[in-house]
């Protein structure tokens, strides 16, 4: 990894990801005829990864189009908390820079995961844009990091886990996990 990537990847203190396509593999099915009878699935790695840089003091963000109670529901459980999610967005980086001033962050010091069109911007805003294997080909030509594995499939746990052994953050102790997490 090159030395500024390094030095960039040093900064961040704030990790925010889309879901469709990010955290799930963009499958969507319908369960039912009303529009949040949805299913979502979202890998447990993901989620592990998420609670982790939470806990360990990153403020962590979702910002997508999605918007329903399962999606707010599975976000809280990875470790966002209420004011960072930002659901059924259309403009993200209007949204991303909202997120930077309420919470006295440099662009520069947030890492994005996005996998489409309209992620590219915010991609390109942050400090360290990540996008999935299968992303888009514009979200990827705006990330800095493509991740080695597909949306759904562990891209940020990938991404997280890449950013805090940079920062020397991603160690755990195993005999008292429970009251970290």
């Amino acid at each position: 990894m090159e030395q500024s990537l390094k030095d960039r990847i040093q900064g961040i203190k704030a990790i925010a990801y889309d879901l469709d396509g990010v955290a799930t593999d963009g499958s969507i099915i319908p369960i039912g005829p009303a529009p949040e009878d949805l299913v979502r699935i979202v890998n447990a790695k993901d989620s592990f990864a998420s609670r982790v840089a939470s806990a360990k003091g990153y403020i962590v963000a979702v910002i997508s189009g999605g918007n329903t109670p399962a999606l707010r529901s599975r976000c809280l459980h990875m470790g966002v908390k209420e004011e960072n999610l930002y659901l059924g967005v259309r403009g993200k980086l209007s949204v991303f820079k909202e997120f930077c001033d309420r919470h006295g962050l440099q662009p520069a010091e947030v890492a994005y995961f996005g996998d489409d069109i309209p992620d590219t911007q915010v991609l390109r805003a942050c400090g360290f844009g990540i996008a999935p294997a299968d992303a888009a080909e514009e979200a990827k030509a705006a990330a800095d990091y493509v991740t080695k594995v597909p949306g759904g499939r562990g891209c940020i746990r990938e991404g997280i886990e890449l950013i805090m052994k940079a920062q020397d953050k991603w160690h755990f102790d195993e005999d008292h996990y429970e009251l970290l997490y």
